[in-house]
């Protein structure tokens, strides 16, 4: 089995940064979730989240949630954090203490399947307050109260909103008093006591960090924050936490002087896109064994000074290695940072090896 492409996964970072965020959450008391999709639940990273401090850990694939509740057997709940597709409700309530909703067919799904197997299970209501993502509708409440007020198994642990993943919309204190008004208004519909208002991801540390936090949340889900010390939809390294906790690394396959710009008629590349290029002469390219089927290539940025990304294809990646300092030879190896993006790609491909320094 090849080694490279090679992610190099350091764990004494990642634990640091866990531990800054379950510490600062605390003081505001609010509860973590360590999210580990970004890591596709990447065992020493799941156990680095927990033994620093995280409450639960939560994925969003249920071949995950299998390997955290049979093969790591986690002490602590374990979450699906997408609403479930009907055809794994059985799988959500076998390896899932809870799971996010949004769904009155859904929380159906989730107390009929709870009966049959004689299991409890939690649901944390997602209201969308304007990402236009996962949620209910605030209008919606009042008929989604009485869906859970009717189950048998199911109970609803509390509400959830989410922000930055889709339609980039920023969390803000006046959204998140507003997620804190509608559980209260649930609460009054299901006669219980919600335990958790959970306000959202990584980007709603900003509001921790400036201050704003509404006193309602009580809860955070954070992946990206733990496993990067970065905040994407804030564009922002957190300045609290470790960066490069991840490195890339990739072996040169080809180095060659070549013009810069195609020769020939261009047309659509494999993906159907219609490149464009800038003639800058002659340069020295190279070509690293990576591609598009096992990272977004945007998300990687390289870590030696002159080489600079040109383009990828499914299983290459083009670069520009006319300003490297050194002289660049087939098999030496180059190596990039991750953003979040990537790392979501290179550790869910089977082609790219972990190798976890703890």
């Amino acid at each position: 089995m090849g080694i490279y492409p090679r992610l190099t996964v350091f764990c004494d970072k990642i634990a640091y940064n866990a531990s800054q965020i379950v510490s600062l959450c605390r003081q505001w008391n609010i509860g973590v979730y360590g999210v580990a999709k970004g890591a596709c639940a990447q065992e020493d990273i799941v156990h680095v989240m927990v033994e620093s401090g995280c409450e639960g850990i939560a994925d969003s694939r249920i071949k995950n949630l299998y390997r955290l509740k049979k093969e790591m057997r986690l002490s602590v709940p374990i979450m699906m954090l997408r609403p479930p597709m009907m055809s794994e409700i059985p799988e959500v309530v076998e390896y899932g203490d809870s799971s996010v909703v949004s769904m009155s067919e859904t929380i159906r799904a989730l107390d009929h399947e709870s009966v049959f197997q004689k299991k409890d299970h939690l649901v944390l209501l997602m209201i969308d307050l304007g990402d236009l993502r996962e949620g209910i509708w605030p209008d919606e409440l009042e008929q989604i109260g009485k869906i859970l007020k009717g189950c048998q198994r199911v109970r609803c642990m509390g509400v959830g909103v989410n922000f930055g993943c889709f339609g980039g919309v920023r969390p803000s204190m006046e959204k998140l008093e507003e997620l804190g008004v509608l559980e209260k208004e649930l609460e009054s519909l299901l006669g219980y006591p919600l335990k958790v208002c959970s306000g959202g991801s990584t980007s709603s540390l900003a509001l921790i960090e400036d201050g704003t936090m509404p006193s309602n949340v009580n809860a955070l889900r954070i992946g990206e924050a733990i496993l990067l010390g970065t905040d994407s939809s804030g564009g922002r390294p957190l300045p609290f936490l470790k960066q490069q906790t991840v490195i890339l690394e990739t072996e040169i396959i080809e180095v060659k002087r070549k013009p810069s710009f195609p020769l020939g008629e261009i047309a659509a590349d494999a993906f159907g896109n219609i490149p464009s290029f800038v003639d800058r002469g002659v340069r020295l390219r190279a070509i690293s064994a990576i591609g598009k089927q096992d990272a977004r290539i945007e998300g990687l940025s390289p870590l030696e000074e002159g080489i600079e990304i040109l383009g990828a294809s499914s299983d290459h990646m083009v670069l520009d290695a006319e300003k490297y300092g050194r002289t660049l030879h087939v098999g030496d190896k180059v190596h990039f940072s991750v953003k979040y993006s990537a790392l979501l790609a290179l550790t869910t491909s089977p082609y790219v090896s972990i190798h976890v320094i703890k």
